[in-house]
């Protein structure tokens, strides 16, 4: 009688047949993409720091770490930054995004508490790089430069460091004490900061300064000037110089009908200022609709909350002593506002410019091989200008203006410096594979409602520059850091271990080597990878 296979096996074995014999396809573990870490302009490895925030205590440090080896401002830029990592978040289609900028801003907070420091751990190169411009792209590149061994001299024009970081963004977004600690902390590498020390001949300042090579990183600090007619008594301002003025201690006199002419975020910080600075009535005046305002949502929102008024599809046409003609406009079918020729008047005593910011690109006059156009200066795909040694970033270059974007020119210009000293090309960064949503297994993760970051209340808002946007507690930093869904990357949840029907998954243990599967008994069958939460285990042919 023949007797059954399945009893033939020794007791306790399920391995007395080397099943993957019958396998056709076999189970490969894989690190995805998370979609935060793609989205991220700075390029911050933001699922390996979340990884170690969720232990609390000691990770909370080695998080911190981790967004040091890509980013220098954490702690500025878990306030100022516009996280695109959370647009991006796998999580918000379950509930609500990762509050990933929350939980950077408590570790930079407690980075700067604890007193933690970086160093500088390798030799020093012998050579020397100077930085034209103290903002956060210049910053970032002189840090990771310093990191790298290199002596770094950084020359500023204004008297303090930060660019539009300090200058730019109002102290109700940004602190200065939080500013100063992050900036400190590059110079406590050994950089040199020389204020009011603006470059006006670059070529004649290399030869100076025996520099080998020049990062260049000058903000775009000048406001755009639009041609409106303007009686003699109009008072007529940019906010660009109204914001550096308040920052130098000048409070600008704006009366008490303030209006705003523009649509961008500097146009918000100029209408939510001149509301601290005592106007009864801000009003932002803007061309076309609110759904093609360049601002972003967050700062229209609050804006809106602390009484900021709005007229859309209006252009200014007129500026006299306490009035301003507006003509209403209309959008054609391309979205482009038209005049309609129905002009009114708007009561104002001041009028401010937010139309945009232009760079001074003076001190490239004497630069050969340069290109400049439509006032930027075109780089190549490694930041550098058509002059060999001399490159560039952040609002000088043509890429979106942001904080985030300037500090992640400044970490690949210092890359690349660095790559272009030793004569080696540096090969481009081949990204994995996204882990989109369709990746994952959703039913493992428990319901967990995020956290917001509590506000100031409404009437210090409207009349002190306090800080809006308050910060998580521990409890809740940590809350949110667990929330992290771990897109595409193993975080040894032991699911492919305990449902494996063939014990062929082995626990290794060894750091980035948690896992092995014995191809022995791996049958192809594909229960861990429909298991796996993070959607870290693929199948693949047997013959790849």
């Amino acid at each position: 009688m023949d007797i059954p296979f399945a009893i033939t096996l020794d007791v306790g074995s399920s391995k007395a047949n080397k099943t993957g014999s019958w396998r056709t396809e076999r189970a490969v573990y894989t690190d995805r993409m998370p979609p935060c870490n793609n989205a991220c302009p700075a390029g911050e490895n933001i699922q390996a720091w979340l990884f170690e925030a969720e232990e609390g205590g000691d990770g909370y440090e080695r998080a911190w770490r981790k967004m040091m080896e890509e980013n220098p401002f954490p702690a500025v830029m878990g306030r100022v930054c516009y996280h695109p990592c959370e647009t991006s978040c796998n999580r918000a289609q379950l509930d609500e995004a990762v509050g990933i900028n929350s939980v950077e801003r408590f570790i930079g907070d407690e980075a700067i508490r604890q007193g933690w420091r970086v160093s500088v751990d390798v030799p020093p190169t012998g050579r020397r790089v100077l930085v034209v411009g103290a903002g956060p792209s210049g910053l970032s590149a002189a840090y990771h430069l310093a990191r790298r061994g290199y002596a770094v001299t950084i020359r500023e024009a204004g008297p303090m460091a930060g660019g539009m970081m300090r200058f730019g963004i109002p102290q109700y977004r940004l602190p200065r004490d939080v500013l100063d600690a992050e900036v400190q902390r590059i110079l406590d590498l050994g950089v040199t900061l020389e204020l009011d020390a603006k470059v006006t001949d670059l070529m004649a300042e290399i030869k100076q300064g025996s520099y080998d090579a020049v990062f260049l990183a000058v903000g775009a600090q000048l406001g755009k000037r639009a041609y409106i007619p303007a009686g003699s008594a109009a008072h007529v301002i940019d906010a660009v110089s109204m914001l550096r003025d308040l920052e130098e201690g000048e409070r600008p006199l704006l009366g008490r009908r303030v209006a705003i002419y523009g649509g961008g975020n500097t146009a918000m910080d100029a209408a939510r200022t001149a509301k601290r600075l005592g106007a009864a009535e801000a009003i932002v005046v803007y061309r076309r609709t609110r759904d093609r305002m360049p601002a972003h949502e967050s700062e229209l929102r609050e804006a809106e909350e602390e009484g900021v008024l709005f007229k859309w599809l209006t252009t200014i046409t007129q500026a006299e002593e306490g009035t301003l003609t507006v003509e209403k406009m209309e959008l054609d079918e391309s979205g482009f506002p038209q005049p309609t020729g129905e002009l009114e008047e708007l009561q104002a005593d001041s009028l401010v410019l937010a139309l945009g910011q232009e760079t001074d690109l003076s001190l490239l006059d004497n630069v050969p091989d340069l290109e400049v156009e439509d006032g930027v200066v075109r780089v190549d795909a490694y930041m550098m200008t058509g002059h060999p040694g001399i490159f560039a970033g952040g609002d000088m270059v043509p890429y979106e203006r942001s904080v985030t974007v300037g500090i992640g020119h400044g970490k690949k210009a210092a890359r690349n410096i660095d790559a272009w000293f030793s004569g080696v090309v540096p090969e481009p960064r081949v990204k994995h594979e996204l882990a989109d949503f369709s990746t994952l297994n959703t039913w493992y993760y428990a319901d967990a409602p995020r956290v917001h970051r509590p506000q100031l209340e409404m009437v210090r808002r409207q009349s002190t520059f306090d800080e809006v946007l308050q910060g998580l507690d521990e409890s809740n930093a940590l809350y949110e850091a667990r929330r992290c869904m771990s897109c595409g990357n193993c975080f040894s949840c032991d699911n492919c271990f305990g449902v494996c029907p063939d014990n062929a998954v082995l626990k290794i243990g060894k750091p980035g080597e948690k896992y092995l599967i014995d191809l022995d008994y791996c049958k192809g069958c594909g229960l861990c990878v429909a298991e796996c939460p993070s959607g870290a285990i693929q199948m693949v042919p047997e013959d790849i």
